[in-house]
């Protein structure tokens, strides 16, 4: 690890911010990991809701609409509605200090009661002792104290398991660490925290304010303190972290995670991006996840890496970055040529097998078969592998993609162009022989009477008619010529019976039967689909087909934000909603990803 990236992590795990992944309202101060848990009590039925996240399904469980807040914890709002009670609750700092405002906008009968817990996690050391109506937390030679607006009432039915408090939700309460504080005084300090956080934004982002605000509020929240690995690190969401043991790190999620970072928080950028790309097998490749039960040891994910670093260097221009991650990278564009490529270098998804060491659940299912190989490309159901043959012996699939081939041939061109900054001479020329090689091989992949690069059968030479977003990736490869081009966006993107519409762009063509079912990959619109199709056009000088998908990208990513303050995993290509389906997360980070189009398009990520 680099003295630079140390000091990156240093900076990052600082101060008051909700780092515990298990709830939005566990304020948590670093590094010495003292948590202010907030939960509620009602009386109805009696329960104590301790920990609250964004996005659950079910009429009986806590709905979270998250609202504007910064990255650093310095504000915080979201709106909290669970068994008849409904509250806003704000958070913000002041100095050193913590500060919350706990508004009831609806109750129950009795009202619910307001449960403020005090301790340490991760086994940090330290204790806590309640003591004339405050919290009082001992470490390092440090006390923390919090005060709170009003006297506690003796409430003995709960779930906690450190000393708390518990104020009565009749009216407005406030807590604060440091010294007591009025209500009057911690509600001033709110109304200021969140007028200059709104007009910062107006000032800086003008009409894509709100564009900017839903893509960085989910990135915000999603970002936490990983205890395993000590590290900030951004997950796709809470809700998978719970699920998968603690925490869960997936490829071209995480990457994506770094570009949407880099907008105006370098050291997160920095972080998603260097945290996953140390993920690397020990067979060299990056892994499909990293998870808190291990990784997915037989399978990669999509080649999007040495994309996003060297949109960061150029970005931020910190070389050590490149020395940080490309050896790793290298390793992992290697891999691909070793492990994935066909005699004629074509290049296919697989699943390779090996060795459990955990017995989990991931390590035991889907490897070396077909649908491991259709986990690598990410697009875990598409239409376009159904039916295609597995190869055990190759660990393939019998079909070579263009998705991947495009990904991998702009992998190969911006590896070299790195490789060049940081003086790899040799290794730039072997990248740059790779480019041209498989951009070659990519040109076997045009089919002329349809007018697009198709997926091809590598078993009986066949192209296959399905077509997804992943055949204009191309564009990344700088494998399209104008003639070309121009059929790929007259006769396929532009085609309303194809990909245009109101809300683009399907992950599977409109025409194919697999649309209608609208199920995760068989015809949603994805972000990060849509952002390698953008980035592939912007790239190739396609300006207008640029700028029109990025307009249909943030008009879907608002439709939702200003419903229900999320921003999904996925989006009905027919509606243009995202709960309409429990297989499409709602607070997934990479949905910014359509937003994020839109903020470049007008210029801000330059």
């Amino acid at each position: 690890m680099t003295r630079e990236y140390e000091e990156v992590q240093r900076r990052l795990a600082q101060g008051w911010n909700t780092w515990n992944t298990r709830s939005v309202l566990s304020h948590v101060l670093l590094p010495a990991a003292l948590a202010i848990n907030l939960g509620f009590k009602e009386y109805a039925g009696g329960n104590h809701l301790r920990e609250s996240l964004i996005g659950r399904f079910g009429a009986d469980e806590e709905h979270i609409h998250p609202g504007a807040r910064s990255y650093d914890g310095s504000y915080t709002a979201l709106n909290l509605r669970w068994r008849g009670l409904e509250v806003e609750v704000q958070t913000a700092t002041q100095g050193a200090d913590w500060l919350a405002l706990i508004t009831p906008l609806q109750n129950q009968r009795k009202p619910a009661t307001l449960i403020a817990e005090m301790g340490f996690l991760w086994n940090a050391p330290g204790s806590v002792s309640r003591h004339d109506g405050t919290l009082q937390a001992h470490f390092d030679g440090q006390t923390v104290t919090l005060f709170t607006t009003q006297p506690s009432i003796d409430e003995p039915a709960t779930l906690c398991l450190t000393p708390y408090l518990a104020l009565s939700l009749t009216g407005e309460v406030g807590l604060s660490t440091g010294k007591p504080r009025s209500l009057e005084a911690i509600r001033q300090h709110m109304a200021e925290r969140k007028a200059a956080l709104n007009a910062e934004r107006a000032a800086h982002y003008g009409n894509l304010a709100e564009v900017y605000t839903a893509t960085q509020t989910c990135l915000a929240w999603d970002t936490i303190y990983e205890p395993t690995h000590r590290r900030v690190v951004s997950p796709v969401s809470r809700m998978w972290n719970c699920n998968w043991g603690g925490y869960v790190l997936f490829d071209w999620d995480t990457y994506f995670a770094a570009l949407m970072a880099a907008l105006d928080q370098p050291d997160l950028a920095y972080a998603n991006a260097v945290e996953i790309t140390r993920a690397r097998t020990d067979s060299g490749f990056i892994p499909n996840f990293e998870g808190a039960t291990g990784k997915s040891e037989d399978r990669s994910e999509p080649p999007v890496g040495a994309l996003v670093i060297a949109a960061l260097y150029r970005r931020f221009g910190d070389r050590w970055l490149i020395e940080e991650t490309f050896d790793d990278l290298l390793a992992w564009n290697r891999w691909w040529h070793a492990h994935r490529s066909t005699p004629n270098a074509l290049l296919c998804w697989g699943s390779d097998p090996f060795e459990p060491k955990t017995g989990a659940y991931w390590e035991m299912t889907a490897v070396n078969d077909r649908q491991g190989a259709a986990f690598e490309s990410g697009l875990d159901n598409s239409p376009m592998y159904d039916g295609i043959p597995f190869d055990p012996a190759t660990h393939r699939l019998a079909l070579a993609d263009v998705g991947l081939h495009s990904m991998y041939v702009a992998d190969c061109a911006e590896l070299a162009a790195l490789a060049e900054v940081i003086g790899r001479t040799a290794e730039r020329d072997e990248l740059t022989a790779r480019a041209a090689h498989y951009r070659e091989s990519l040109g076997s992949l045009w089919h002329d009477p349809t007018g697009m690069f198709l997926n091809r059968r590598t078993d009986t030479g066949e192209f296959s008619a399905r077509l997804s977003p992943t055949h204009f990736y191309p564009f990344l490869a700088e494998a399209v010529s104008p003639a070309q081009a121009a059929r790929m966006l007259d006769e396929h993107f532009y085609n309303p019976a194809e990909f245009w519409g109101e809300y683009a762009l399907p992950s599977i063509s409109r025409s194919d039967p697999a649309f209608p079912e609208q199920n995760y990959w068989r015809g949603r619109v994805w972000g990060p689909m849509n952002w390698l199709v953008y980035w592939g056009l912007h790239r190739a000088g396609q300006h207008q087909a640029a700028a029109d998908l990025a307009e249909k990208s943030a008009a879907l990513l608002l439709k939702e934000w200003r419903t229900h303050g999320h921003v999904h995993e996925n989006y009905n290509t027919i509606t243009g909603e995202g709960c309409d389906i429990a297989s499409s997360d709602k607070f997934y980070h990479w949905g910014g990803l359509l937003g994020w189009i839109a903020l470049h398009q007008a210029g801000f990520f330059a």
